[in-house]
């Protein structure tokens, strides 16, 4: 006898139970149970009582449905929308495609005499840092030697390209956030949402909506795991802006307008600009991760030292990235820095 079978035959459902036999597979470890002879039926004390879920009440009266029902019926239901979905979102992605397949495209057709002094010249106009530049070029030329300059270049444009992206995006989304409360509270749930799944799971619903060779699905799974932090922080920046500034600019008689981009928005800058920097960093781990979906760049080397157990390759990669991450973290702080210095004067 199952353990809540008296349950049922005390609520009058044992002929409800009786009448419905299931028709789920049986499960591996219920096949593994038959087979050494420990399907036995045993007693059980109060002390190891199961817990009552699907599967134990499905022992007891096999009109219950499994667990395996409630994964079954998430994914048939996802699977019926899925055309539907594809309808919407391919077009209103597809751009997306196209600026990732364009940066990859013009960042490696680009002579590496053109691109690096490129480089160089923007950590320069950002940061005012010699020694900064110095460690950049020395990097990016490390790179180059040990010929990983092509992923470093794919992994640099792809980063670029999103994290561009999630401050168009999340920059907006932090104002409005800031000027209406109760926006605030919807939106906070999703944003935690965003943050505390994990990475991996960004790309299951994807895989089934975009083709793998499509860059859109890497870069949709990048921007929603890494546009958190720069919403956050562009909210929390506005909000933080002290209020008799604000009262100050409502008596010059500034509109709502020209209090946003006049007030706001350059005092709100340095915690905006953690945000970015957060936002890149997030940007940077997610592309190592997206390289199981077909994303480019050094990932495709740390995979590949996984997979192969080739311990060199995944070793060198990881310090490409490590890099990468040093100086992208450098030079936003940099700017940064110089930002705060500004203010101050």
């Amino acid at each position: 006898m199952a353990t809540y079978d008296t349950l049922f035959q005390a609520l009058g459902l044992k002929d409800w139970c009786d009448s419905s036999a299931s028709s789920a597979p049986m499960s591996m470890s219920d096949l593994v149970s038959k087979s050494s002879g420990d399907g036995a039926e045993q007693q059980t004390s109060l002390w190891n009582t199961p817990f009552p879920s699907l599967d134990t009440l499905n022992d007891a009266c096999p009109a219950m449905p499994q667990s395996r029902a409630v994964t079954k019926g998430l994914e048939e239901g996802f699977l019926n929308i899925k055309d539907s979905l594809k309808v919407v979102l391919d077009p209103a992605t597809q751009p997306l495609s196209w600026m990732l397949d364009g940066a990859l495209y013009a960042m490696l057709s680009t002579p590496w005499w053109l691109v690096i002094p490129a480089i160089l010249m923007i950590v320069w106009a950002v940061s005012r840092s010699a020694g900064l530049v110095a460690f950049v070029a020395v990097s990016f030329g490390g790179l180059a030697f040990i010929d990983q300059y092509d992923y470093a270049i794919q992994t640099l444009s792809i980063i670029l390209v999103c994290a561009f992206l999630c401050v168009l995006i999340g920059v907006p989304i932090g104002i409005l956030m800031s000027r209406s409360n109760g926006l605030r509270r919807a939106i906070i749930p999703v944003l935690d949402m965003l943050q505390t799944l994990p990475p991996f799971v960004y790309l299951i619903p994807l895989i089934f909506l975009f083709s793998v060779t499509e860059s859109k699905l890497f870069g949709i799974a990048i921007i929603l795991y890494a546009i958190v932090p720069v919403v956050r922080l562009t909210d929390l920046g506005i909000r933080l802006v002290d209020k008799d500034v604000i009262e100050a600019a409502d008596a010059f008689g500034m509109s709502r307008h020209q209090k946003l981009f006049g007030v706001q928005i350059p005092l709100a800058l340095p915690n905006i600009m953690a945000g970015v920097n957060q936002t890149i960093m997030m940007s940077l781990a997610m592309v190592v991760i997206a390289s199981l979906v077909s994303a480019p760049g050094l990932g495709v080397l740390v995979l590949r030292g996984i997979r192969n157990l080739e311990l060199g390759v995944g070793l060198v990669a990881g310090l490409g990235i490590v890099l990468l991450a040093v100086i992208l973290d450098r030079v936003t702080k940099a700017a940064l820095a110089r930002i705060n210095t500004t203010h101050q004067h």
